[in-house]
């Protein structure tokens, strides 16, 4: 057991355990959440509950193992990994299912002989972050030369047409948002960046009338026209508000009365915020934000102080997958934003993002522990 520990405080010692401690902290406080909404009668499986605790601890397993090996070395195996999450995506064209019957994307993969799926898609964002870190570290001195440039396009619109597909189009949007950030960090030049900036409001036009069916565009209409759009398409943000504000300055409680948890459709998913905010209230709601505003600033700390390029931009890569995730989960739950099913992360329920968010964890924590001295004290 001495052996035991010994390594365990070696570990810590070398490690960014304030990070690690972060992460499991929300994933701790999203167990409760949902078991208090299966106690409440809210969750009618018991295996919607057991799936998170039971997904966080194989990903701090899986963070813990990744950490020890050197992001270069997982760099140099892209080809490995790119070949299996690619395949993994691929296999969704003929054994996809949908999550549930309302949401159109079929963007799940069913384990044969088992009653769980996963999304491939999930694991496709990390390898995507340390696959496209490599590339942008390869060519950084040539960053700015078209046909350089134009490869690297290439290499971020394959994974988000493959997504865009299955029907996915959060995920998209995410894999969008860390093609963008890391491209930005290499050192992209303001005489692309300009020209792209100037063509978004006619992209926008073009991409509205000719490309967004209705359902979209509907839900595009709720935020900024709502009163163009059923009442049915904003149902269940405007419960999501009401859940929101019955939560007052200090919550109801994490085990409230039966009854008095105003129903919010998929509240245990990509409207745990609500929940949050119903149960814990505004001090808890800026007590969540807060610790996952350090948990971003952590992961771009470890960036700052990363050995070389290749570190930094995955940092940035994995800071952008958050970052992203966070924005536009909570501006769903507060109506600023469409809906478009991103979960919020370590604290929606799910075991795909659980899972594949301790793996980009995990690569973090490689690049803080293989940076040297400097880095591990600072």
């Amino acid at each position: 057991m001495k052996t035991v520990f010994s390594a365990i405080g070696r570990y810590i010692k070398e490690t960014d355990w304030m990070l690690m401690l972060c992460c499991f902290s929300l994933s701790s406080f999203s167990t409760l959440l949902i078991y208090s909404l299966y106690k409440n009668g809210e969750i009618g499986r018991l295996n919607t509950v057991l799936v998170q605790p039971a997904m966080a601890l194989c990903g701090i397993v899986a963070a813990i193992i990744l950490s020890k090996i050197d992001y270069h070395m997982m760099a140099r195996l892209w080809k490995w990994h790119s070949v299996l999450c690619y395949g993994l995506a691929l296999l969704v064209f003929p054994f996809g299912i949908q999550r549930v019957d309302w949401v159109d994307d079929k963007a799940w993969l069913p384990i044969p002989f088992t009653s769980i799926s996963f999304q491939p898609s999930e694991l496709l964002k990390i390898s995507f972050i340390i696959t496209f870190a490599y590339h942008l570290s390869k060519v950084k001195d040539q960053l700015n030369r078209p046909k350089q440039l134009l490869l690297l396009c290439i290499h971020g619109a394959i994974p988000c047409g493959l997504i865009h597909l299955q029907g996915d189009d959060g995920t998209v949007l995410v894999m969008a948002v860390i093609f963008a950030s890391m491209l930005f960090v290499a050192g992209l030049s303001w005489k692309y960046i300009v020209p792209v900036l100037v063509m978004i409001p006619p992209a926008a036009v073009v991409l509205w009338n000719f490309f967004l069916d209705d359902d979209k565009k509907n839900r595009i209409l709720a935020i900024i026209r709502p009163e163009l759009v059923d009442s049915a398409i904003t149902w269940q943000q405007d419960r999501g508000l009401i859940s929101i504000g019955n939560g007052g300055l200090w919550g109801n409680g994490i085990f409230m009365e039966t009854g008095q948890f105003r129903y919010v459709p998929e509240v245990y998913n990509d409207f745990i915020f609500t929940y949050i905010g119903e149960t814990v209230g505004f001090i808890g709601c800026i007590a969540v934000l807060a610790a996952l505003a350090f948990l971003c600033i952590r992961i771009l700390h470890n960036a700052l102080h990363a050995l070389d390029d290749l570190g930094k931009f995955i940092c940035v890569g994995v800071f952008a997958m958050m970052a992203i995730q966070i924005i536009i989960n909570i501006g769903m739950c507060l109506g600023v934003l469409p809906v478009i099913g991103v979960t919020l992360p370590f604290l929606s329920a799910g075991g795909t993002s659980t899972g594949t968010l301790y793996l980009g964890i995990g690569v973090v924590l490689s690049v803080y522990m293989h940076s040297g001295k400097d880095m591990l004290f600072a």
